[in-house]
């Protein structure tokens, strides 16, 4: 950052003073706003990365709430941003309160140009020093998608998706089971995007009362119903230049959806009781478990919405279907629970291996977490067993490793997709396979299969 480029905003209502520190810090890019609102609009706007800030502002000048609250509403929208504030001469008490809420430093008038210069140069030389080193731990990061284990090829392909969309500012919908890990990849979209190092913000839509989710997501005015003492900005807003996740948008309330594509369409929202329109920036990550368009037939989620929200759809696979996955992510989570707990475990039991993989997990990641998690607690040797997961084994067989077998197992069930593609027809099944039809034939024999079952009269029949 140059120091052409080095924005400072100035929050003071004294034109006097004003004039002073911007003639002070001429070398700077000066933004000035006299009150509150003026100065969260420039903070939005400019992004810059040190203020000054009087405390005493309108309407009660001679007064410090207005000005610990605008501290609070900046720290809140831009964490990372130096607050130096000014206060008056023997204020020594406001000073430290300030401090405590997350200000910088301070600075007393009278003002001394060449120490105000010191402070804002140091607070300058700070804020880019701490860019840098939080640039340089995500490097560092094991992984991009840190947190998230992906060994079976289906999850390989999500991340992949992940890493090309992050960087954009497409609207995306994740689709999956509950329990797959959709709020996981939300932030691992937050995370590899140039918006890391601002907020991100998340809302359950099933979770929030359908009368107050339209006010927590857009805020609402002073007095805009009862209990309403203050104006607030909703999660929209308090999302502003970061990510606003929308878990499960399949329950959002038909009447709420349409102000919610004004939104996405206009990129504005007005608070509950007011008419000001306000301009968000922001890029939007939704998720449901439920299927869209099936929401869509039984008129309970809008057509239009969906085509907004799912410029990228990207579908989460449960965890059955992940394969060897299962596994890598069962030790994955075992090594964490047990160093969190202190227990000195080898592993999982040929049972529980054999039982993990064989079981339908309809809960999904969120359950193996809490099956392991007990598990963990409950073993009693040194490794965990079936029954420390909970699990029944039953007849249960692992899986065969043999090559020939696993070999003979494909290739029988290529030959019988290939079969029921062609209804039974051994030219175009043979061509598919890209055998010839004496070796198709030597196939059938060898795996007890007849050509007749899969025709048009045997599946009629059958």
């Amino acid at each position: 950052m140059t120091e052409e480029s080095r924005k400072i905003l100035i929050v003071e209502d004294d034109p006097g003073l004003m004039s002073q520190l911007r003639w002070c810090f001429d070398n700077y890019e000066v933004l000035e706003a006299g009150d509150r609102s003026t100065a969260i609009a420039e903070l939005r706007r400019n992004e810059p990365a040190v203020v000054l800030q009087d405390l005493g502002l309108p309407p009660e000048p001679d007064g410090v709430v207005e000005g610990l609250q605008t501290l609070q509403e900046i720290l809140q929208l831009s964490p990372h941003t130096k607050v130096i504030v000014v206060t008056g001469n023997g204020e020594q008490e406001n000073a430290l309160t300030a401090i405590a809420k997350g200000a910088y430093d301070f600075y007393e008038k009278p003002v001394d140009t060449d120490t105000l210069k010191l402070l804002v140069e140091r607070a300058f030389n700070i804020a880019e020093l701490e860019r840098e080193n939080r640039r340089l731990q995500n490097l560092a990061s094991e992984s991009p998608l840190d947190g998230i284990v992906a060994a079976s090829e289906a999850m390989l392909q999500v991340c992949r998706m992940i890493e090309k969309v992050a960087p954009t500012d497409v609207t995306t919908l994740l689709l999956g089971e509950s329990g797959t890990g959709k709020e996981l990849l939300s932030r691992a979209l937050h995370r590899l995007s140039p918006r890391a190092e601002k907020r991100f913000v998340a809302i359950n839509c099933a979770a929030i009362p359908e009368n107050l989710l339209e006010s927590e997501l857009f805020g609402y005015e002073r007095g805009a119903f009862t209990g309403a003492v203050k104006q607030t900005p909703g999660k929209v807003e308090m999302a502003h230049g970061g990510t606003l996740f929308l878990d499960e948008i399949g329950d959002m309330p038909m009447a709420l959806q349409a102000k919610m594509l004004r939104f996405l369409q206009e990129r504005v929202v007005e608070r509950v009781g007011g008419r000001e329109e306000i301009s968000v920036d922001v890029r939007v990550v939704c998720a449901t478990n439920q299927n869209p368009l099936d929401l869509i037939k039984q008129d309970r989620f809008r057509e239009d919405l969906y085509y907004r929200v799912s410029e990228i759809t990207i579908n989460i696979p449960p965890l059955r279907e992940r394969e060897e996955g299962r596994l890598i992510l069962a030790r994955t989570l075992l090594a964490k629970y047990a160093k969190q707990q202190g227990r000195a475990l080898n592993g999982f039991s040929d049972d529980a291996n054999a039982a993990i993989d064989a079981y339908a997990w309809p809960g999904n990641v969120r359950e193996l977490e809490n099956k392991i998690r007990g598990a963990v607690i409950m073993a009693d040797g040194k490794q965990v067993t079936a029954a420390d997961l909970g699990l029944q084994t039953g007849d249960i067989e692992p899986a065969t490793l043999n090559l020939r077998e696993v070999r003979q197992q494909a290739e029988s069930r290529a030959i019988r997709i290939a079969l029921t593609k062609n209804f039974g027809n051994i030219s175009r099944t043979a061509e598919q396979l890209g055998v010839t039809r004496p070796t198709l034939y030597d196939l059938l024999n060898k795996y007890g299969l007849s050509a007749e079952t899969y025709s048009k009269r045997g599946l009629n029949g059958g």
